[in-house]
């Protein structure tokens, strides 16, 4: 039985979508993965700052030229 023109064409069409979509999710994937990378760093980051950061009630020692924004 010699399949119908038509159907090869479809399930060409259709064997390309599967390679756009297997494509798609790889690229995904790989983004998924960096961004994971950025959460972690930055969940590591914060906690560095915490640990730097004094603790709430202490005094904290300013100097008045603490407030001034940079460009003075």
């Amino acid at each position: 039985m010699t399949p119908h023109p038509d159907h090869e064409q479809r399930l060409t069409n259709l064997e390309v979508k599967a390679a756009f979509s297997e494509d798609q999710l790889d690229q995904l994937d790989q983004v998924i993965v960096r961004q994971q990378q950025q959460i972690d760093a930055l969940i590591h980051e914060v906690r560095a700052l915490r640990e730097r950061q004094p603790e709430a009630g202490q005094a904290v020692t300013r100097q008045p030229g603490d407030d001034l924004p940079p460009h003075y």
